[in-house]
Protein backbone atom coordinates (compact mmCIF):
# COMPACT_ATOMS: atom_id res chain seq x y z
CA UNK A 1 0.00 0.00 0.00
CA UNK A 2 1.29 3.37 -0.92
CA UNK A 3 0.31 6.86 0.47
CA UNK A 4 1.60 10.27 -0.97
CA UNK A 5 0.92 12.50 2.06
CA UNK A 6 0.54 16.23 1.64
CA UNK A 7 0.16 18.33 4.54
CA UNK A 8 -2.48 21.12 3.73
CA UNK A 9 -3.84 24.10 4.60
CA UNK A 10 -6.90 23.06 2.79
CA UNK A 11 -7.91 20.39 0.24
CA UNK A 12 -11.44 19.62 -1.40
CA UNK A 13 -12.51 17.36 -4.28
CA UNK A 14 -15.36 17.61 -6.93
CA UNK A 15 -16.84 14.64 -9.15
CA UNK A 16 -19.24 16.60 -11.78
CA UNK A 17 -18.39 20.12 -10.82
CA UNK A 18 -20.23 18.78 -7.14
CA UNK A 19 -17.98 18.94 -3.83
CA UNK A 20 -18.04 15.88 -2.29
CA UNK A 21 -15.42 16.33 0.12
CA UNK A 22 -13.21 19.28 1.64
CA UNK A 23 -11.03 19.90 4.85
CA UNK A 24 -9.20 22.76 6.23
CA UNK A 25 -5.73 22.30 7.66
CA UNK A 26 -4.84 18.38 7.86
CA UNK A 27 -3.46 15.71 5.84
CA UNK A 28 -5.07 15.22 1.81
CA UNK A 29 -4.30 11.08 1.29
CA UNK A 30 -3.56 9.56 -2.38
CA UNK A 31 -3.90 6.26 -1.62
CA UNK A 32 -2.86 3.28 -3.68
CA UNK A 33 -3.28 -0.29 -3.02
CA UNK A 34 -1.65 -2.84 -4.85
CA UNK A 35 -2.58 -6.71 -5.24
CA UNK A 36 -1.09 -8.22 -1.70
CA UNK A 37 -2.96 -5.71 0.01
CA UNK A 38 -4.82 -6.65 2.97
CA UNK A 39 -6.66 -5.83 5.96
CA UNK A 40 -4.02 -5.77 8.41
CA UNK A 41 -2.03 -3.64 5.93
CA UNK A 42 -4.68 -1.28 5.82
CA UNK A 43 -4.67 -0.72 9.45
CA UNK A 44 -0.77 -0.18 9.58
CA UNK A 45 -1.05 2.38 7.17
CA UNK A 46 -3.70 4.31 8.70
CA UNK A 47 -2.35 3.92 12.12
CA UNK A 48 0.79 5.27 11.02
CA UNK A 49 -0.86 7.92 8.76
CA UNK A 50 -2.36 8.94 11.94
CA UNK A 51 1.12 8.92 14.05
CA UNK A 52 2.92 10.85 11.83
CA UNK A 53 4.70 14.10 13.35
CA UNK A 54 4.78 16.37 10.18
CA UNK A 55 3.00 19.51 11.96
CA UNK A 56 4.41 22.28 13.22
CA UNK A 57 4.87 22.44 17.29
CA UNK A 58 5.23 25.70 19.09
CA UNK A 59 8.81 26.05 18.54
CA UNK A 60 8.21 25.57 14.61
CA UNK A 61 9.43 22.34 14.26
CA UNK A 62 7.24 18.93 12.64
CA UNK A 63 6.89 17.46 15.93
CA UNK A 64 2.95 17.33 15.96
CA UNK A 65 0.83 14.78 14.74
CA UNK A 66 -2.14 14.86 13.01
CA UNK A 67 -4.29 15.20 16.30
CA UNK A 68 -7.93 15.85 16.31
CA UNK A 69 -8.18 19.46 15.26
CA UNK A 70 -7.38 18.66 11.65
CA UNK A 71 -8.75 16.88 8.68
CA UNK A 72 -7.98 14.23 6.05
CA UNK A 73 -9.31 14.03 2.49
CA UNK A 74 -8.52 10.87 1.56
CA UNK A 75 -8.49 9.94 -2.63
CA UNK A 76 -8.08 6.44 -4.36
CA UNK A 77 -5.11 6.62 -6.68
CA UNK A 78 -4.14 3.31 -8.48
CA UNK A 79 -1.81 5.63 -10.40
CA UNK A 80 0.76 5.51 -7.83
CA UNK A 81 1.44 1.91 -9.00
CA UNK A 82 1.99 3.25 -12.10
CA UNK A 83 5.35 1.81 -13.85
CA UNK A 84 7.22 4.04 -16.26
CA UNK A 85 10.55 2.43 -16.64
CA UNK A 86 9.88 1.07 -20.17
CA UNK A 87 8.53 2.92 -22.30
CA UNK A 88 6.15 6.12 -22.27
CA UNK A 89 2.92 4.87 -21.79
CA UNK A 90 2.70 3.51 -17.70
CA UNK A 91 1.63 0.08 -17.10
CA UNK A 92 -1.01 0.02 -14.01
CA UNK A 93 -0.12 -4.45 -13.51
CA UNK A 94 0.77 -3.73 -9.81
CA UNK A 95 -2.27 -1.66 -8.80
CA UNK A 96 -5.22 -4.05 -7.20
CA UNK A 97 -8.20 -4.65 -9.29
CA UNK A 98 -11.17 -2.14 -8.02
CA UNK A 99 -13.03 -5.08 -5.69
CA UNK A 100 -9.85 -5.60 -3.87
CA UNK A 101 -9.19 -2.18 -3.84
CA UNK A 102 -12.20 -0.16 -2.55
CA UNK A 103 -12.77 -2.06 0.63
CA UNK A 104 -9.58 -1.53 1.55
CA UNK A 105 -9.50 2.46 0.70
CA UNK A 106 -12.45 2.69 2.75
CA UNK A 107 -11.01 0.55 5.44
CA UNK A 108 -7.94 3.15 5.89
CA UNK A 109 -10.93 6.18 5.36
CA UNK A 110 -12.89 4.73 8.32
CA UNK A 111 -9.85 4.73 10.34
CA UNK A 112 -9.01 8.00 9.61
CA UNK A 113 -12.37 9.88 9.87
CA UNK A 114 -11.81 10.83 6.34
CA UNK A 115 -13.42 12.85 4.14
CA UNK A 116 -13.24 11.01 0.27
CA UNK A 117 -13.88 11.30 -2.99
CA UNK A 118 -15.50 9.03 -5.16
CA UNK A 119 -14.00 5.46 -5.65
CA UNK A 120 -13.19 4.80 -9.56
CA UNK A 121 -14.67 8.45 -10.71
CA UNK A 122 -13.25 11.08 -12.58
CA UNK A 123 -12.55 13.71 -9.49
CA UNK A 124 -11.07 16.85 -9.66
CA UNK A 125 -9.03 17.76 -6.71
CA UNK A 126 -7.70 20.89 -5.31
CA UNK A 127 -5.16 22.00 -2.80
CA UNK A 128 -2.82 24.17 -0.82
CA UNK A 129 0.51 22.61 0.33
CA UNK A 130 1.48 23.62 3.50
CA UNK A 131 5.23 23.77 3.62
CA UNK A 132 5.14 22.34 1.18
CA UNK A 133 5.65 18.84 2.70
CA UNK A 134 5.03 15.78 0.93
CA UNK A 135 5.67 12.57 1.57
CA UNK A 136 5.73 9.23 0.00
CA UNK A 137 4.68 6.02 2.61
CA UNK A 138 4.95 2.58 1.99
CA UNK A 139 3.92 -0.63 4.33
Amino acid sequence: MRALVQRVTRAGVRVDGEVVGEIGPGLLVLLGVTHDDDEATADKLAAKLRALRIFQDAEGRMNEPLGEERGVLCISQFTLYGDARKGNRPSFVAAARPEHAEPLYERVCDALGAQRGVFGAYMDVELVNDGPVTLLVEI
